[in-house]
């Protein structure tokens, strides 16, 4: 039997409906934690430190948190592995980066900020690795699908958050710290709180199976990382560069017609990634839904890569971003099927975290090597052929 599929789908105990939903809640409160902190509130701070040379410290200040971040997701996980105490790590982690969110404003120069924002990246990650190996702890194979698609809101809900705090008269730029900090507590709190999952002893136990099983699972996890590296290398460098590509093409093209895109294509996605992840759980084919979306993304890419007008690229980008919303999404539950030990589901699920801060030191060498020589079109070409190598790794993987 292969390691990727293993249970029948209708098989043994499910996850109660309230502990799915009040999960989904808690991941979403994660999200909100970092998406407005990160991509509106932190550049706000810094161009008010430094009016002068902004984009540099927000670059070093990016960096040393993508860092801290990745290590400190690694450590949480593993001590929160070795402890067995999952609540109380997400508990211990939740109001420490609240209270360091909320003190940031009193940050009065780019070295104490950066020093500020490493320090809240370890608190956030002392709850969020966790929180995602709770999930591993938790909900059994056949219902991962569908705790994939209700994890679809985390990014949507991340992103509506940001527009929510920075309302215009809502709040002044100390406050909107406070409301991020209450909306992560108010979203993350309830699981901890009335949560109680139903035990699941067999997901606790160690995987058993023959020595020649486990060259084959190691091969399906490195497939499985690997593949979510590729494709977020391409969202990575869509995320970046989309808007001066399309200003490329029409440069009345601004800032917030590209919000607005990025929104439209977030929403969509959610109801697209709630159909697909039930749907793998009832047919028993965990990753069929990673392989379609990841190709519909490469469609998309390769419509960018040869689109002359604004319409066929935004359009382009729509299919793109919509295949890489729901292969993200579906992969974060999936991931958690394909890992072999429980005793170091944390620690493991950092490690998977990894590809989401590596593509950030490999797309900006990645573009400068390719667009001033070639221009656009050829790094979509080449980001698509990853998306495309992604769907083969994929598919060599049995049962899906």
């Amino acid at each position: 039997m292969a390691a990727i599929a293993a249970e029948s789908p209708n098989a043994g105990p499910r996850q109660s409906r309230r502990f799915l939903a009040l999960y989904a809640l808690a991941a979403a409160g994660g999200a909100v934690a970092y998406v407005p902190f990160l991509t509106i509130l932190l550049p706000v701070q810094v161009q008010a430190l430094a009016p002068e040379n902004g984009i540099a410290a927000l670059a070093y200040i990016t960096f040393v948190g993508a860092i801290t971040a990745s290590l400190a997701n690694i450590a949480f996980g593993w001590v929160s592995d070795r402890t067995a105490r999952r609540r109380s790590w997400i508990a211990g982690g939740l109001l420490l980066s609240a209270a360091l969110l909320v003190a940031m404003p009193g940050a009065r120069s780019v070295a104490t900020l950066m020093a500020m924002v490493a320090a809240w990246q370890i608190a956030l990650n002392m709850m969020l690795a966790p929180l995602a190996a709770w999930a591993g702890d938790s909900v059994p194979d056949r219902q991962k699908g569908t705790l994939g698609g209700l994890l679809a809101f985390s990014p949507a809900l991340g992103a509506g958050a940001g527009m929510f705090v920075t309302w215009p008269g809502l709040a002044t730029a100390e406050t909107r710290l406070v409301l991020v900090a209450a909306l992560t507590v108010l979203m993350v709190g309830p699981v901890l709180v009335l949560g109680a999952p139903r035990p699941m002893p067999q997901l606790m136990s160690p995987c058993e199976g023959p020595p020649t099983r486990r060259p084959r699972e190691g091969r399906t996890v490195a497939a499985m990382w690997l593949a979510r590296l590729l494709v977020q290398i391409a969202e990575a460098a869509l995320f970046a560069f989309l808007l001066f590509w399309l200003q490329s093409i029409d440069a009345s093209f601004g800032d917030n017609d590209i919000a607005i895109v990025f929104a439209a294509v977030l929403c969509l996605s959610v109801p697209i990634a709630m159909l697909a992840g039930p749907w793998s759980d009832r047919r028993n084919r965990p990753l069929r839904p990673l392989v379609v979306s990841a190709a519909v993304g490469s469609t998309g890419l390769l419509v960018m890569a040869f689109a002359t007008g604004l319409g066929a690229g935004i359009a382009g980008y729509v299919v793109f971003g919509l295949g890489m919303s729901v292969f993200l999404t579906l992969h974060a539950s999936q991931t958690l099927r394909v890992l072999p030990r429980p005793a170091t589901r944390g620690r493991d699920l950092g490690i998977f975290n990894l590809t989401n801060t590596v593509p950030s030191l490999i797309v900006p060498w990645l573009t400068l090597a390719l667009v001033p020589l070639f221009g656009f079109g050829a790094l979509f070409l080449l980001l698509a052929a990853l998306a495309m190598i992604a769907v083969f790794l994929l598919l060599a993987i049995d049962r899906i």
